[in-house]
């Protein structure tokens, strides 16, 4: 597992300002903590789509898509990616600790553990797209319940259809709370035609005023 510094920098709110030494080594403490304690895991399923009553369906899975983001993302699509992953419950219990303990540690923590799991979303990403390339199929980017009109209630079904809390462990509260909460649900298409979208996550939502969006900071030496 790796953990870019840069993205860190961005969920902790920088923006092209100097980082001083000390909080450079404390993001180093914090990345080498969380890749030391998680026990990141995944599960994921191909299903085909069939389109009818402006509605998708994803045949043998109880998925119907209706939200128009998620419809746009697969316009081209004949089979859908449903995916699931998380670092692990030691991670939750850590930034709960640090939360109480230690408030700016458990804050770089909780940064770095975001970062992780999106590395391990786009390293899974990457298999199923050598994959899908085996067949002469393109992926999309990545899409998950919350981003843009696609509902956040969507999680609850995608691991459901994925058996995912006998698999990996995953599961979610009635207000969509992923338990362990450093957790990612989405949706990739496979598509004949390569997409022209070339982002993933933040990059491809449309919430232009998220606060996420902001640029890293530079480091010190």
């Amino acid at each position: 597992m790796e953990i870019d510094k840069k993205e860190v920098l961005r969920y902790l709110g920088y923006k092209n300002q100097n980082i001083d030494k000390n909080m450079t080594d404390l993001i180093d403490v914090c990345t080498r903590e969380i890749i030391d304690i998680s026990k990141a895991s995944s599960v994921y399923e191909i299903f085909d789509i069939e389109r009818k009553n402006n509605q998708l369906f994803l045949l043998g899975s109880t998925l119907v898509l209706k939200d128009k983001d998620i419809k746009d993302l697969l316009l081209t699509c004949e089979k859908c990616v449903v995916m699931a992953a998380t670092l692990g419950a030691a991670v939750d219990s850590k930034l709960t600790y640090y939360s109480r303990f230690d408030i700016t540690k458990g804050v770089i923590m909780d940064a770095c553990a975001s970062t992780a799991i999106e590395y391990v979303c786009d390293e899974l990403q990457d298999v199923i797209m050598n994959n899908a390339l085996k067949d002469n199929l393109h992926i999309t980017t990545r899409y998950s319940p919350g981003y843009g009109d696609f509902a956040i209630d969507n999680g609850t079904e995608i691991l459901n259809v994925l058996d995912a809390y006998k698999k990996i462990g995953l599961s979610i509260t009635e207000n969509s709370i992923m338990l362990p909460r450093k957790s990612v649900t989405a949706l990739i298409g496979l598509s004949k035609i390569a997409s022209s979208k070339k982002h993933t996550g933040c990059a491809s939502c449309k919430n232009v005023g998220c606060e996420f969006r902001k640029d890293g900071g530079h480091c010190a030496k």
